[in-house]
């Protein structure tokens, strides 16, 4: 079968290897169909993953239909499905807890294993998850949109929150899209005109981080009181540690994004407001479920959101060039099954 590897920074290689045959017990085999392109696949790309070893197959947004499966998961052979990526022990405190998302010894696929951007994968069943009601690559956009579903839901805001998102990206649009969804009052702030400009043509309330004082306009827009719910999306740590600024007396800050360096604050201004900081990784499954739901009853635009597509064979250049030229692009998917 035909795989994507990136063999090391910088080079991402079509080739042949031997498919993966029957699953084993627990596991089912599944014919890829589309893969969502991540920014965690342009960091691997870019050598700028903290936790990769190289070389790899990247690819942990995906959608396909099973081929073969060795468990009674209430799933068939030639079912759609999508896949939760995130392959957790069972074992530890967070899996205990009803969490596995921030498992101890979590493996994602795509990352600490070898991921989808391949013609076949062998997955866990219990990851398999119906996507009867969607659209190939509709299911292909759930496991990012997850991340900004789980992200409101970690915040506990309730409706009517006055709620800044920080950061126009695929990740930041999925939490103002279940913000929004919510029944929370969006505004959206990045220093990208075209980012902006997409997220106005959504609906969304804009600010240009690029223009002003950002301390200024969000006092004009909160009566000088802050916002209640501020996330910050962006993986950029200047603007992490500047949103703690923004955020009102009694308010919730969601770091959706992750960084290798520290984030300091000021803790009298912390206790000030009596805060509260919220980490947010990954999904849970109950993330995923709401977020097919919300796709099927025709709120979230995934026909807007996938902006560029590609297929197997051309995504070494594609990806190449999406990682230096991100005109235009939202979401970029690859047609596995498509020729060329």
């Amino acid at each position: 079968m035909k795989v994507v590897r990136c063999a090391e920074p910088g080079k991402l290689v079509l080739e042949e290897q031997q498919a993966p045959g029957s699953p084993p017990e627990g596991w089912a085999l599944v014919n890829v169909a589309y893969v969502g392109i991540c920014g965690t696949d342009y960091h691997i790309f870019e050598g700028r993953h903290p936790y990769l070893a190289y070389p790899r197959v990247m690819g942990h947004e995906f959608s396909g239909t099973i081929a073969a499966i060795n468990a009674p998961a209430g799933l068939s052979v030639g079912q759609q499905v999508l896949i939760n990526p995130y392959l957790a022990c069972g074992n530890c405190s967070a899996c205990r807890h009803g969490k596995p998302n921030c498992c101890i010894a979590i493996e994602v696929l795509g990352v600490h294993r070898d991921g989808a951007m391949s013609e076949q994968i062998l997955v866990p069943a219990q990851n398999l998850i119906s996507a009867v009601g969607l659209s190939p690559v509709e299911a292909a956009t759930v496991e990012f949109l997850a991340i900004g579903a789980h992200a409101v839901r970690r915040s506990m805001a309730g409706p009517g929150n006055r709620t800044l998102v920080i950061g126009a990206g695929p990740i930041g649009l999925g939490v103002a899209l279940f913000a929004r969804i919510a029944r929370q009052n969006v505004t959206v702030m990045d220093v990208n005109a075209e980012r902006l400009a997409f997220a106005a043509k959504q609906g969304f309330l804009v600010i240009d981080g690029s223009k002003g004082s950002i301390i200024e306009t969000i006092a004009e827009r909160t009566a000088k009181t802050g916002f209640d719910v501020v996330f910050d999306a962006t993986g950029n740590s200047r603007s992490m540690q500047s949103a703690f600024a923004y955020v009102a007396h009694g308010g919730v800050m969601v770091m959706v994004s992750v960084v290798q360096d520290d984030i300091t604050f000021s803790d009298p201004e912390f206790h000030k407001r009596e805060m509260m900081l919220i980490g947010s990784r990954n999904a849970t499954q109950a993330d995923f479920q709401h977020v097919i739901a919300s796709i099927r009853d025709g709120k979230i635009p995934t026909d807007q959101l996938v902006t560029h597509r590609t297929t197997l064979r051309d995504s070494p250049r594609d990806i190449a060039i999406w990682a230096l030229q991100k005109s235009g692009l939202i979401k970029a998917v690859i047609d596995v099954a498509a020729s060329g």
